[in-house]
């Protein structure tokens, strides 16, 4: 469920196909995002799950696999 939303939003946010977005997709090498599309991705998870994600964090996450495990971390 939480990997399923977190692909979803990215697909949303970086204009990607969902199918092109695989569990060791890096968010900027393999699917594009930029510097403030990383910003606003973040920001959707926050929004989504109701998580703070700090930014020293953020620089962590950096595919969807780390997203995931992050994100699970925080709301279980």
């Amino acid at each position: 469920m939480i990997k399923e939303k977190i692909m979803s939003i990215l697909a949303e946010e970086l204009g990607v196909e969902l199918d092109e977005i695989k569990t060791n997709s890096n968010i900027q090498e393999d699917l594009g995002a930029d510097s403030l599309a990383v910003v606003e991705v973040i920001m959707a998870f926050e929004d989504e799950f109701d998580i703070k994600i700090p930014e020293e964090d953020t620089e962590k996450l950096t595919t969807v696999k780390d997203i995931v495990e992050y994100v699970e971390s925080k709301i279980e």
